[in-house]
């Protein structure tokens, strides 16, 4: 691998399955399955939204034909949905790659049908028991990997999300979406301890694309991507930002890179906002053993699910 990382360095990734999600045409979870798929991996997209999932299998098709590609539908805001996804992704046969990609970012107040607030259900939760219902499949590749993805706003978090997750309290959109941040985090760290503990043949590492011209904080304020004031607020994150193509290499390093379980991502440029990918920091709160414990068995309690 050279000095500075290329999407040059992945390499060939025939014979090897990805999936990937939140792959909405032109967001980071797109160009991390496209990039994927340009190699030879073969991807699964994965997402809540069938029409959605057309389109990008559709996009990712006409960039590089003949890719491998499947879809999976999930929702994961909604347990139920993910433990259906679960099932039907037994078909899909040995995992190497399991990107957390998907997530929203500080929409106004909802509370899921399984009584979760809605940015914890969807960044958190929903990754965490899809990563355990798929947990047998990355085993069985021989050689799977967990990217999960953060943020720099888990440096704003104060406290880990360690209390009900249930329980009623005063929402304040932004805290929480670090908390999520940080939850990914905690989670990563977590996940790699028990991998190494229990032997496995699966790594488990994080990353973050700094500030990426998504649209993902214009769903989060709106609701929307359409209408006039989201094409403005649209183009101000734009304006400051790194594309979503280059948003999505830190994730394309940790997914692909000889790296350890554990290592966390980002770009190199000043505040890690844009640049190359590089190995980076986290927040002293995210290695906090204590709390990453602590928040596996919340979670597990949560979702219903208890592994590794």
């Amino acid at each position: 691998m050279s000095t500075v990382w290329t999407t040059a360095d992945i390499g060939d990734l025939a014979g090897r399955h990805a999936v990937v999600t939140g792959p909405t045409p032109g967001g980071l979870g797109f160009h991390t399955a496209l990039e994927l798929a340009r190699h030879g991996a073969r991807v699964t997209l994965a997402g809540r939204a069938r029409a959605k999932l057309d389109a990008a299998r559709e996009a990712v098709a006409a960039e590089v034909p003949g890719a491998g590609l499947d879809t999976l539908v999930v929702d994961l805001s909604d347990l139920a949905s993910v433990r259906a996804a679960g099932r039907e992704a037994e078909r899909l046969g040995p995992i190497h790659l399991l990107v957390n990609n998907a997530g929203v970012m500080a929409p106004p107040l909802r509370r899921t049908r399984d009584g979760l607030e809605s940015q914890m259900a969807t960044n958190h939760f929903g990754p965490f028991l899809l990563t355990g219902l798929l947990l047998d499949q990355l085993a069985g590749s021989g050689d799977g990997r967990v990217v999960t993805l953060a943020s720099q706003m888990h440096r704003l978090a104060r406290s880990a999300p360690l209390d009900d997750p249930r329980a009623p309290r005063r929402y304040r959109r932004w805290r929480v979406y670090g908390q999520t941040k940080l939850a990914n985090l905690l989670f990563t760290f977590e996940l790699e301890r028990r991998l190494r503990r229990a032997a496995l043949p699966v790594k488990a590492l994080a990353a973050h694309p700094g500030l990426a011209g998504t649209h993902l904080a214009v769903n989060g304020q709106l609701g929307s991507t359409g209408g006039r004031r989201a094409a403005i607020l649209d183009a101000a994150v734009k304006a400051v930002s790194q594309s979503a193509e280059a948003g999505a290499w830190p994730t394309l390093m940790a997914a692909t890179a000889d790296l350890p379980g554990g290592t966390y991502v980002g770009p190199s440029g000043p505040g890690q906002a844009s640049g190359p990918p590089q190995v980076v920091t986290t927040a002293p709160l995210a290695r906090d053993e204590a709390a990453q414990r602590r928040l596996w068995e919340l979670s597990e309690a949560t979702v219903g699910l208890s592994w590794l």
